[in-house]
């Protein structure tokens, strides 16, 4: 507007031939155009910002998709995939503070860009250890290998008895053994995932503000709302992608296919993991790069600059052309002195505390349970992983979104109060985890493996494990305890390894390798009876698939319910804090969030459901390897108990809150509505009156942004 001023002048002091009508035009048409710069650059803005959302949702979705393939890849237990799903919100946490606090004093779009570009190269060094560690190697008998010759898997004769496992190990570390390349390599995929936090860091913050402080006030809530719903449309493509790269081998492109001996089926499979990697890097390198073009600041429509209600985030965004009225010493004395009084303004605020409360315990209840559903799905109903993630992102997430989605339109169509947002949001977790109870009548029973879950007579198995694997039938034969490398039975049992089947026999190649003469294949009727088996496990009971069908069923209604509650709940939020203090509450509840659910909610449900561990690998050089069998029974025990407790702990914070809630209100307050319209006038008396309480509550509307998204 001051080029426009200077025009006006020079045109007033050198003509005098109509001035008012040329004025004027002049100064609507320059109106005019900077209405649609304003309009075309906020719009390109938002497209950038809504496909940069598209892509960090992509890449953070695609890692819960391949939490079972990175375990058995690098064959580490899940408490340890915990860890590296965790490094997103560590890395998220090392510069969130600095980002927030400096990058709006900064060229916001070149800092989204560079966040964009670190985001890629994180994505992209998760990939990396495919191409360094060989080629993956599964254990498997040599006769489902080598086509032309038969070998007995049962060796009788001790001095052609395969050593086991162990003593491989420890005959290779005695000669000198080397560790394995891709031992440690997880490593990589960890520092992946934290440079993904660092460079996913500024696009939040810094993209919400500057739409927040350039759009037209009556646009940036349906704005930002377009940018979250494409970011729920990510997790979609996420876990797509996922199912796709999962029934590829890991090392397609690499090895003869036909070489390979198992199948998606096999809990030895891995899928080509990194591919997506690479496919989500290069999205995230495409989506940075219009933000290299973006300008610093854009013309502020004329709504935004006569506002009196302009944005938090504005008011602290110091730009150059504003005059600076106190020194910067006296600008951070005066910022320190009101930091120590606004902690304790929070921390004295019981709702506030108590919702973080709760939503600190309902995160960790839904992060672990969506952490690890791929692998519930796939050791409990017997799904491969690329079944197990169609299934998710086709079915789950749209009920998340729809969730969502329905809230804030229960909320704006019946003009919910906050103590009616309480409500709803405690009724969404209630009934969310009761249903979430009825999934433990909806597990399958243990699969029928001899030596660990049922006995080589066909009973229960009660014994110890280890000792339990040998038997009379295979007395006989010198194997090893530490091999998995399963055989159905055509009594319908899984043998740990030809071996132990007592197997004298075999005959084809690859998967169509049969075993004969297997004198711990025998059924109930005719114990000694020798029989048949061929490669892999047996199927899990007729009753498993019907199972997996209501479980989807009550899945789908369970995610639906519990994300009704999440508008309501960040409505809450927003209402009991004071206006000035929203900016700094959400971030401390953002931190919180991060430190005590994001980052420890994967480790500690990873190590509970080691706990359930039946049948562990073993890695080439010694040491524990990947679980290859889960106790299906105790595995639906931890996960969805440790589910259900925490949601129900959450659930009592929540109705605390909902107790203090009805304690400070009055009747007057509750019949105010969400998104209550008042005119300009009882506004500002309301804001007035706030401003100069310390009530515990503000019940009434707030005309900013926030309140209104």
């Amino acid at each position: 507007m001051e080029i426009s001023s200077k025009e006006n002048t020079q045109f007033f002091s050198n003509t005098t031939i109509l001035p008012v009508d040329r004025s004027s035009f002049k100064s609507e048409s320059s109106a005019s155009k900077e209405k649609q710069s304003c309009c075309g650059g906020i719009k390109i803005f938002l497209g950038a910002l809504s496909f940069v959302y598209f892509a960090k949702a992509l890449s953070g979705s695609y890692l819960k998709s391949t939490i079972t393939q990175i375990e058995r890849r690098f064959d580490i237990p899940s408490s340890l995939v915990g860890v590296i799903d965790g490094s997103f919100e560590i890395g998220n946490l090392l510069i969130i503070i600095f980002v927030s606090y400096f990058g709006a004093k900064l060229h916001r779009p070149r800092i989204i860009g560079a966040g964009c570009l670190i985001m890629s190269a994180g994505t992209f060094l998760i990939a990396m250890p495919q191409f360094f560690m060989g080629r993956y190697r599964y254990e498997r008998f040599p006769s489902t290998i080598n086509s032309t010759i038969s070998i007995s898997p049962c060796v009788q004769d001790k001095s052609q008895t395969p050593l086991s496992a162990l003593e491989k190990s420890q005959e290779k570390i005695n000669a000198g053994c080397e560790k394995e390349a891709g031992s440690s390599m997880w490593i990589y995929v960890f520092l992946g995932n934290l440079l993904r936090g660092i460079g996913e860091t500024p696009i939040q913050p810094l993209g919400i503000t500057y739409i927040d402080d350039y759009a037209i006030e009556e646009n940036a809530a349906l704005y930002i709302g377009c940018v979250q719903t494409v970011a729920i449309i990510g997790p979609i493509f996420g876990f797509l992608l996922g199912s796709l790269c999962a029934k590829l081998y890991v090392d397609i492109g690499f090895v003869d296919l036909d070489s390979v001996t198992i199948t998606p089926k096999d809990v030895q499979w891995v899928g080509a993991w990194w591919l997506g990697y690479l496919i989500a890097g290069a999205i995230s390198v495409l989506a940075g790069i219009p933000f290299w073009f973006l300008p610093k600041h854009l013309p502020k429509a004329e709504s935004r600059k006569d506002s009196s209600t302009s944005s938090e985030q504005s008011k602290f965004i110091t730009e150059d052309n504003k005059e600076q009225h106190k020194s910067y010493q006296q600008v951070k004395i005066a910022e320190m002195a009101k930091f120590l009084p606004s902690v304790k303004n929070l921390v004295g605020n019981p709702v506030y505390i108590l919702y973080l409360c709760a939503s600190i315990v309902q995160f960790n209840s839904l992060i672990g349970m969506v952490t690890y559903k791929p692998k519930y799905i796939e050791q409990q109903y017997g799904q491969t992983s690329s079944k197990t993630n169609f299934v998710i992102g086709l079915i789950n997430i749209p009920a998340v979104a729809f969730g969502i989605f329905s809230g804030g339109l229960i909320m704006k169509k019946f003009r919910i109060s906050v103590l009616g947002a309480a409500k709803l949001s405690l009724g969404s977790s209630f009934f969310g985890y009761l249903l979430l109870l009825s999934l433990f009548a909806m597990g399958c029973e243990n699969s029928d493996v001899a030596g660990l879950t049922v006995s080589y007579h066909g009973t229960k198995q009660t014994a110890d494990y280890e000792q339990a694997l040998f038997s009379e039938c295979n007395s006989g034969c010198a194997c090893s305890k530490n091999d998995w490398d399963p055989i159905c039975g055509e009594n319908g049992v899984t043998y740990i390894s030809a071996c132990l089947a007592g197997c004298q026999a075999s005959n084809g190649s690859g998967k169509n390798t049969v075993f004969f003469n297997c004198s711990c294949v025998g059924t109930l009727e005719s114990p000694s009876r020798s029989s048949s088996a061929v490669v892999g496990q047996c199927q899990k009971g007729n009753e498993c698939p019907k199972m997996f069908l209501y479980f989807l069923v009550i899945s789908v209604i369970t995610s639906y319910t519990l994300s009704v509650g999440g508008t309501p709940g960040y409505i809450l939020l927003l209402r009991c804090i004071k206006p000035h203090l929203k900016s700094f509450a959400l971030g401390i509840y953002t931190l919180v969030i991060r430190v005590l659910a994001g980052i420890p909610a994967p480790v500690y449900f990873g190590a509970a459901i080691d706990t359930t561990c039946l049948k562990w690998g073993s890695k080439r050089c010694g040491g524990r390897g990947a679980c290859r069998l889960y106790d299906s029974s105790a595995l639906r025990y931890v996960y969805l108990g440790l589910t259900l407790v925490l949601g129900m702990v959450s659930i009592f914070f929540s109705v605390a809150v909902l107790w203090v809630l009805r304690k400070s209100s009055s009747p007057q307050d509750e019949n105010l509505s969400a998104n209550g319209e008042r005119g300009a006038s009882g506004t500002k008396s309301r804001k007035d009156n706030f401003v100069n309480s310390d009530h515990l509550i503000q019940m009434t509307y707030w005309p900013e942004k926030e309140t209104r998204l």
